[in-house]
């Protein structure tokens, strides 16, 4: 990390806030010790009981990336039946559909697929590229796990498998992006910049997720890769050798928007390159060393020419000439908090749940 993140502190010893952060949290968050086995153990064991009489035991969101694919694939071999689902917001890669299809077919799972009303999606995107925001990412994550929520309570299934990691994912600056699930927050800006009624897109606000989902339907989303030996290398050798997957270049690159608006749009725009923040979440689990992560940052992320290519394709999409998607790109950026959001409500919820846990221990 650097001072591309305008809020970061360093102390007297050079390190910065984010290695400082992540590593005091490491231990509450990470356990890749017996410990941590015995606990996932336990879990499991809870869900096979609590849900043996129903068809399915749990519900995993498959994307066709390294986290959701190697989800899929310990649940499977831990003896649980998931409900696998995929939401497809229009812009999966080719390598992402065919991974999704070969950990499918090897797994012998059941999938069904969710496609987002894709010109309400367009649409929406469109708003927030006119808004000049940074995360870019909000209507596609939104959408995901709205749908995946809305599906597990249609099929009364209780227990959502997250692949959300300390190992791969503790360092993000919180400028860089904002939270995909403040729905008042997408509302306001697709009031503002959008064209299209969104009858179909699927959402989730404040209540439904934190009260309705939580308290009275008693869902639990539980992170399983929190509990084991999580290395990305090894994974992705094990997938490749147990279930055909192949890796596709970075990550969330499953997503052919996302690789663009990581590595284009944020670095053009904002300055902000989030390999720096995936790779130094490598380093604080001890994955790879800082020499190793500063020689990866010099490698492109584009090939010659694939730039203008992707560029091309991505505002073809969205209904926009190249000229005019690269006139949208270089308007002023602002911030999320320049827009209506329920920011003080997530930080209220999260001291809240702290404030419980305590209590309640």
């Amino acid at each position: 990390m650097d001072t591309t993140d305008p809020e970061i502190v360093f102390d007297d010893m050079g390190n910065c806030n984010h290695c400082n952060s992540a590593l005091d949290r490491v231990k509450k968050m990470w356990l890749p010790e017996k410990n941590g086995e015995k606990i996932l153990t336990g879990i499991i064991e809870r869900i096979k009981r609590e849900e043996r009489n129903n068809e399915f035991d749990c519900i995993i969101g498959l994307s066709g990336g390294v986290d959701s694919s190697y989800l899929a694939y310990l649940a499977v071999n831990k003896g649980l039946r998931p409900l696998v689902v995929h939401v497809d917001c229009g812009w999966n890669s080719e390598q992402a559909v065919k991974n999704i299809e070969n950990v499918v077919k090897t797994l012998k799972i059941e999938l069904h697929t969710f496609v987002v009303n894709w010109e309400e999606m367009k649409d929406l995107q469109r708003a927030f590229f006119k808004a000049s925001l940074p995360d870019q990412d909000i209507p596609q994550d939104h959408a995901i796990f709205a749908a995946l929520y809305n599906f597990a309570d249609k099929n009364k299934i209780k227990y959502v498998f997250n692949g959300l990691n300390f190992a791969t994912e503790s360092i993000m600056p919180g400028n860089w992006g904002y939270q995909a699930m403040d729905y008042r927050h997408l509302k306001s800006i697709h009031k503002r910049f959008g064209e299209k009624k969104l009858n179909d897109y699927p959402h989730v606000n404040f209540f439904e997720r934190y009260i309705y989902y939580t308290l009275i339907k008693k869902m639990k989303i539980i992170n399983p890769l929190n509990y084991i030996d999580y290395r990305k290398d090894e994974v992705i050798e094990t997938m490749k050798r147990e279930l055909g997957w192949q890796y596709y270049g970075g990550k969330h690159y499953e997503s052919r928007f996302t690789k663009f608006f990581q590595s284009y749009y944020l670095p053009v725009k904002f300055n902000f390159d989030k390999r720096r923040a995936h790779l130094s979440s490598l380093i604080v689990s001890g994955q790879i060393s800082r020499g190793e992560a500063l020689n990866k940052m010099k490698e492109n992320v584009y090939a010659e020419n694939e730039i203008d290519n992707d560029l091309e394709f991505v505002a073809k999409k969205l209904d926009w000439s190249p000229t005019e998607f690269k006139a949208i790109i270089n308007l002023p950026p602002n911030r999320h908090q320049d827009f209506p959001t329920n920011e003080n409500l997530f930080r209220f919820g999260i001291k809240s749940k702290e404030y419980l846990k305590k209590v309640f221990k």
